[in-house]
């Protein structure tokens, strides 16, 4: 790769001979204008507004227009004896973590390349003393008459330099933000986890540029004469739509899954269990008719519980009568009189009368 600007780092006292080498690169198409009428190419000429003539690159130069209107030349040879200690130096500030990086801030990014053998051993270091910090290095360079804000890292086993931005080239986002109070509910924000997760992570190097694909195939097409326009999707206007959020939220969840060959969350039907007497028909109706989730798994319970509770209801009514069975039967065979007889009842009377009650709640 071919160097745009060769200098060194220094590192305290240590200085690395590097090349600065681009690190990104465009795919962009570009179109040239033409005369429609023609097709012939639209060329700008450079021309002095003094004599009218054109004028070649080599005898242009730059110059500071100031508030008149009067121009000041500044030559190469001006910016080169100013006394700034970047002009051939990447010079390294201060070492802090990358997350104290402001992302709004990253600009241009480039690759340190080590310029000769002698650069190997220093470059190595700084680049290990990187790795080992898990911290960036924050540099001031000057590249293209003017002095600019660097921040190392490393990549692979690259150093890597992304251009920054001065801090008070941000811009403050007033007016950015919407206006007014706005509240968004739990159940939002549990939908909106739930489309994060179901989107999942993706592999970076798999995104594709669509749209320049798409000119590509365009222009092959119409170099062939074979171009046919496709036919006009129907796009909905933006803004102005008030939307369910709820109901987007869960569509775009169901979409995702769909798209992944997931299975959508399917409803499940509640059936009550149904028993004999009424405590079955009571733990029916207390099973309500909802489809899935927290409701019927509560009600469910709640009917296994009270069918539960006629069970047991119904157990001690049958334990209650076999135990006055045993002893009327056993009193009488001791030749108990009328009075065990009337004790028999008595007691058959009381737990009637206990039994009674339940009778009564469970019908």
């Amino acid at each position: 790769m071919r160097s745009i600007w060769n200098g060194a780092i220094s590192f305290g006292l240590v200085s690395i001979p590097i090349k600065l080498v681009n690190a990104t690169e465009s795919h962009s198409i570009s179109f040239r204008q033409i005369h429609l009428s023609d097709g012939g190419r639209i060329r700008y000429r450079k021309v002095c507004e003094l004599d009218g003539e054109e004028v070649a690159t080599a005898e242009i130069g730059k110059g500071y227009e100031e508030a008149d209107g009067s121009i000041i030349p500044i030559t190469d040879e001006d910016l080169a004896q100013l006394p700034i200690a970047t002009a051939k130096t990447i010079e390294i500030v201060s070492f802090v973590p990358a997350d104290e990086i402001d992302p709004l801030q990253m600009d241009a990014a480039y690759y340190l390349a080590a310029n000769g053998p002698t650069a190997a051993k220093p470059y190595t270091l700084l680049r290990e003393a990187l790795k080992r910090s898990r911290r960036v290095a924050v540099a001031k360079y000057a590249l293209r008459g003017r002095e600019r804000l660097g921040m190392l890292r490393v990549v692979d086993d690259v150093i890597a330099m992304h251009g920054l931005l001065w801090p008070d080239e941000i811009r403050v986002p007033e007016g950015v933000a919407p206006e007014g109070r706005v509240s968004v509910r739990e159940a939002e924000l549990d939908l909106a986890d739930a489309l994060m997760a179901t989107l999942g992570e993706v592999e970076m190097s798999s995104l594709t540029d669509e749209y320049r694909e798409a000119v590509e195939a365009m222009i092959s097409a119409k170099s062939e004469g074979a171009f046919e326009p496709p036919a006009e999707a129907e796009v909905e206007p933006a803004g102005g739509k008030v939307i369910d959020l709820m109901a987007a939220l869960e569509k775009s969840v169901r979409a995702a899954k769909e798209s992944r060959g997931e299975a959508g969350p399917e409803a499940a039907e509640v059936t009550p269990i149904r028993r004999r007497g009424g405590s079955g028909k009571k733990a029916a109706a207390a099973a309500p008719k909802a489809v899935g989730g927290k409701k019927s798994t509560a009600s469910t319970a709640a009917a296994k519980k009270t069918a539960s509770g006629a069970k047991k209801t119904t157990s001690r009514k049958s334990t209650a009568t076999k135990s006055t069975s045993k002893t009327a039967s056993a009193k009488k065979a001791a030749g108990g009189g009328a009075s065990t007889k009337k004790s028999t009842a008595a007691g058959a009377g009381a737990s009637a009368k206990k039994a009674a009650p339940r009778k009564r709640t469970s019908a």
